[in-house]
């Protein structure tokens, strides 16, 4: 969760970076829609904010002044991955299965999520909207990094805690793997996801024999 002032109570400043993180992920779905081109991370991170501020938590505005604003985005960018990633990353590596990280964002935030969670030896490549010029779930965002890693849909798997993300990978006959995560999809229907995809999962801990009952073969 971002580094938020510690003037603010600890529920309340948990319901807001939830909102925070949410209306950062529609203000992309807008701009897909919209057919924009990608916004850097920081300047969307710093809009979502404005906007959850400026609604639901108007009363909490008066806590943000230039500098804790500019720490609490800061904050997204040294986050450190759930304590089932980097077990689960190794066994796949371990197999012979190449990772990537594919997700919006830019490239820095990538690299510094990746270092600061100590992962650097489990990635092939880092793929972000930055990089790629593009938003998930745009079907090009997909087909871009599958020609650059030289691979047809039915050759990977898509592993995310967010169905939008996933939707748009199933949607061009990507297997699809999902793992439910509290921070992520609040307003998602999960009962509802239990069957939309090829997996779900509680944890990464189950995700090498989940790819390995997909039979994906490259």
């Amino acid at each position: 969760m971002p580094m938020l002032p510690p003037t603010i109570q600890s529920d309340e400043a948990s319901s807001l970076a939830l909102q925070w993180r949410q209306q950062y992920f529609n203000l992309n779905a807008t701009r897909v829609e919209a057919n924009q081109g990608v916004e850097p991370f920081d300047t969307t991170l710093g809009r979502a904010l404005d906007h959850v501020l400026s609604h639901k938590f108007s009363h909490l505005a008066s806590h943000f002044d230039t500098e804790a604003l500019s720490k609490a985005i800061r904050a997204f960018h040294n986050q450190k991955a759930w304590p089932d990633v980097a077990a689960a990353l190794q066994a796949l590596r371990s197999a012979g299965l190449e990772t990537f990280v594919h997700a919006n964002g830019s490239t820095r935030l990538q690299l510094d999520i990746v270092a600061s969670s100590g992962l650097n030896p489990e990635f092939n490549m880092l793929f972000s909207s930055e990089l790629l010029g593009l938003y998930m779930p745009a079907p090009e965002a997909y087909h871009k990094a599958l020609r650059l890693i030289d691979a047809q849909p039915h050759e990977v798997v898509k592993v995310a805690a967010h169905a939008w993300d996933l939707r748009g990978a199933k949607e061009l006959g990507i297997k699809t793997v999902y793992v439910r995560r509290w921070t992520d999809d609040v307003e998602e229907d999960m009962d509802a996801l239990r069957h939309e995809f090829d997996g779900l999962l509680e944890s990464m801990e189950g995700l090498p024999g989940e790819i390995e009952r997909l039979n994906v073969v490259r």
